[in-house]
């Protein structure tokens, strides 16, 4: 179902990464002063957009500066990840979940002066659900309503084909989910990706290709998020976002004052910003899974549980944690992070733990014998298997190949670009594979783990098991939160019982921001938010 949208968000994932706020250092005391008016912040990316009509794109980066545009039905707090009104002032949904009932705000304009009604709502949604748009991330996400209706200007009403657990989280992305001018749409034809309109705090002023985006204030903006503590308009004039790959060049910028915050920057370098009083770290923990290898139930290797668990034994995912992430980060145990919703506790008492004699002792068992060169082998077959790997992972893979050779294992570790990582692992040509992904909500794991798509889906592992199905499928249906939290630990379970991943590490992410800017806040997906912000003169 939402098939292009996991394997663009993965792909962004592995090479940016996706993050939910934790933590934040905080600004060090400083003189006293006021919020004020005025003033640009400067916002460096490492992605730039391929459009800014958030229903054409499946680019996380086209979501993190929609959002700046635009807002949703609700929203998510980036501390407690409760979800909340926003554009809606409140919502039901039906005994039997599928019918969702919004009552909207009267009083929102969009940026070219159309009023927002529940009408336009139900316009920007069939238009994501038409034939051009169905398969982008808006399309995907709302392909479980059945019908929309607009008993009234506002009142919206969602028909669903079935109960629908991750739509609550769907409807609270602010770039994909946002409503939209259908008016501005048709008056800009074609171009209307390079000049959006939206609802939020932020107007769109320019686009220079390769180089930057620049937003301007919205002075009549007053909807902000119940989590703001500002409700009015942004006080900045400017938001100008540049887009810089290279993480030294970015760096250079932030230390001249010529760029106020810098996104995605390693943990290597955010430790020299953590000591100089002019600036401040944000530390995140990722939202998803950082690093887990998959492994090819293809292959008759891996077809015996007995070496998937010596696999997962002989890995010492603490050392990795410590030398490729320099300590900021923390064990996996499972196919949850620990930052999504779901996620078991208690995994790491009936996980595999670090136990490499164990792991020895199950291949014997499985009849992979130590040779005189001191690696496996079976029927005159060596134990050697290949690593699908990205520049990213590579010390990690390398780490991950010494391990396995101390039990015996030989690691053969092909890199490739991202994208043609991702077409190996799709065509099923591979043993292993490294991999990650960014989410809140576990439905995540449909794409990765359930059997209909092993073909041509997320699931490269083809993984065919009828438990996981099951729990999969109920997670979807299941809205009560109990309940379905239930589910996911249930399946937690099943996946280190059966031990269909090795599950590494999930990675801190970090923003460092000029102590000039005050008061930025994170979205759960990583993204800085201005809607408190003020820059100091």
């Amino acid at each position: 179902m939402r098939l292009i949208r996991v394997l663009l968000v993965s792909l962004l994932c592995l090479t940016a990464g996706c993050s939910q706020s934790v933590s934040t250092k905080p600004q060090p005391e400083q003189s006293a002063s006021v919020p004020t008016a005025g003033g640009t912040i400067t916002l460096a990316m490492t992605e730039e957009p391929d459009t800014l009509d958030v229903q054409a794109s499946s680019m996380l980066v086209t979501e993190f500066i929609g959002g700046y545009l635009g807002g949703a039905l609700l929203s998510e707090d980036e501390k407690t990840m409760q979800i909340n009104p926003s554009l809606a002032t409140s919502y039901t949904v039906s005994e039997d979940g599928k019918t969702w009932t919004f009552t909207l705000r009267s009083d929102i304009r969009f940026h070219d002066g159309t009023p927002l009604t529940s009408n336009s709502f139900k316009e920007t949604f069939e238009r994501a659900r038409s034939k051009e748009f169905a398969q982008q991330s808006t399309g995907s996400s709302l392909s479980s309503i059945e019908s929309i209706t607009v008993p009234d200007d506002q009142t919206l009403v969602l028909h669903m084909k079935q109960p629908s657990a991750p739509l609550l989280s769907d409807l609270a992305s602010p770039g994909w989910a946002q409503p939209l001018s259908l008016q501005a749409i048709e008056k800009a034809g074609k171009q209307y990706g390079r000049s959006p309109v939206g609802v939020g705090a932020w107007k769109f002023e320019s686009w220079k290709p390769g180089e930057s985006i620049s937003m301007a204030r919205n002075p009549d903006f007053h909807w902000a998020d119940a989590s703001a503590q500002n409700q009015g308009p942004v006080k900045p004039d400017k938001l100008e976002i540049r887009f810089i790959k290279n993480s030294q060049t970015m760096l250079a910028a932030l230390d001249s004052g010529s760029l106020d915050v810098a996104t995605n920057v390693q943990a290597k370098d955010a430790k020299k910003y953590r000591s100089n009083e002019k600036f401040t770290v944000h530390e995140q923990l990722k939202s998803g899974l950082g690093l887990f290898i998959g492994l090819n139930l293809q292959k008759e290797i891996f077809q015996d549980i007995g070496v998937r668990k010596a696999l997962n034994m002989a890995v010492n995912k603490e050392a990795i944690v410590q030398a490729s992430l320099q300590g900021e980060g923390v064990q996996a145990f499972g196919p949850l992070g620990e930052a999504m919703f779901g996620y078991d506790p208690s995994i790491k008492d009936y996980a595999y733990s670090y136990q490499p004699e164990e792991a020895g002792k199950l291949l014997e068992e499985t009849g992979w014998k130590l040779n005189a060169q001191g690696l496996r082998e079976r029927n005159g077959t060596p134990l050697r298997v290949h690593l699908l790997s990205i520049e990213r992972f590579s010390q990690s893979a390398q780490l991950v190949q010494g391990m396995l050779k101390d039990v015996g294992i030989e690691v053969v570790i092909d890199t490739l670009e991202p994208a043609a990582m991702i077409q190996t692992a799709l065509s099923g040509d591979y043993d292993m594979t490294v991999m990650g992904y960014g989410a809140t909500d576990p439905d995540v794991l449909f794409q990765y783990l359930h059997s209909s798509q092993r073909q041509g889906g997320s699931n490269f592992s083809d993984i065919a098991d009828e438990q996981i199905d099951k729990l999969l499928e109920k997670g979807r249906v299941t809205v009560n939160t109990d309940e379905r939290k239930q589910i996911y630990v249930d399946l937690q379970k099943r996946m280190v019982e059966q031990a269909y991943w090795v599950p590494i590490f999930t990675e801190k992410k970090f923003t460092v921001i000029n102590n000039r800017v005050h008061e930025v806040r994170l979205h759960p997906l990583g993204y800085p938010v201005f809607q408190d912000s003020w820059v100091e003169q």
